[in-house]
């Protein structure tokens, strides 16, 4: 089986180095037609310029492929709408949306701004909010779409000094498990990538022999399984050095405490037991956990049915 995206048309955000260059190139390489975003900014955000995407379309295009340059700066929604209404004028539809662009305030949460607390929530969090919303109608009425967003071990199980980065990291994840919810009926796919790569963003963070080993290249590959026509929805795809993995939010199976056990002295008496892993669940919204919890309480009310 070979996935292609002939006749589809892909955005990809912060595309014009490192991760998103890859995905970029590897989507065009496949047929896709691809909108190369890139604000042209350092890793912290500061600067702009359009080389860096044009260098992409250049490359895409000595391939055979069609691509166009945008330098909208994803935190700004009316940039974000331009971008995508430059896409529809040039080619008529959106199929597929890779978040990727991102920027770097690292600094431990005594000693980091919150002025640089909310740049970093508003390219990652908001720029990812962004440019779906502005993609999201056009999806719904084509009856087709696929989104990624990017998401990273910082905010899945936390990093010393990247607090901001974590929170949003953690943002998109909430984020992707209700519009998988809201996107079903209209065949919109939409997943999470958790890369491990050597990029600008990485550089001087590992060993040398390490950092030759995560390329960019070695990710994209989950990218372009995500946005496949047969891809999962609300899935965290971790990807990096041709290693490939699934993080899953579980809930233990959890206790019912009776009325004079429910205080905190009672949580702490059965703590093991509530924090058991076995019988863990994998709930596929809040209303199921809802329930479970509800379910725990009737059973030890004795108001469950036979």
């Amino acid at each position: 089986m070979s996935i292609r995206y002939d006749g589809k048309v892909a955005i990809v955000t912060g595309s014009g180095g490192g991760l998103g260059r890859c995905h970029a190139i590897e989507l065009a390489r496949r047929g896709a037609r691809v909108v190369v975003n890139d604000l042209g900014g350092s890793v912290d955000g500061t600067g702009a310029g359009s080389e860096a995407a044009q260098a992409v379309v250049a490359e895409i295009e000595a391939v055979g492929g069609e691509a166009l340059a945008n330098g909208a700066n994803v935190a700004k929604y009316d940039e974000v709408e331009a971008m995508v209404k430059q896409a529809m004028e040039t080619w008529g539809r959106v199929d597929i949306l890779v978040n990727n662009a991102g920027i770097l305030r690292d600094k431990s949460f005594a000693k980091g701004s919150l002025d640089d607390f909310k740049l970093v929530l508003g390219v990652h969090l908001m720029g990812t909010v962004n440019c779906t919303k502005a993609c999201w109608e056009i999806m719904r009425e084509q009856a087709y779409g696929r989104v990624v967003v990017t998401t990273s071990s910082s905010g899945l199980f936390g990093n010393f000094g990247q607090s901001n980065y974590g929170a949003a990291k953690m943002g998109v994840i909430g984020l992707m498990n209700t519009l998988a919810q809201e996107g079903t009926k209209y065949n919109i796919k939409i997943n999470a990538l958790a890369p491990v790569a050597a990029t600008r963003m990485t550089e001087g963070l590992m060993p040398e022999e390490v950092f030759n080993l995560l390329t960019p290249e070695l990710v994209t590959p989950a990218v372009l399984f995500l946005v496949s026509e047969d891809a999962p929805t609300r899935t965290i795809l971790g990807a990096g050095a041709g290693g490939f993995t699934v993080t899953r939010l579980v809930e233990s199976a959890g206790m019912w405490l009776p009325p004079d056990e429910q205080t905190p002295e009672g949580i702490a008496a059965n703590w093991d037991a509530i924090a058991a892993t076995e019988g863990e669940t994998h709930p596929q919204s809040g209303a199921e956990q809802t329930m479970k919890v509800v379910g725990l309480a009737m059973e030890g009310l004795g108001l469950a049915p036979e």
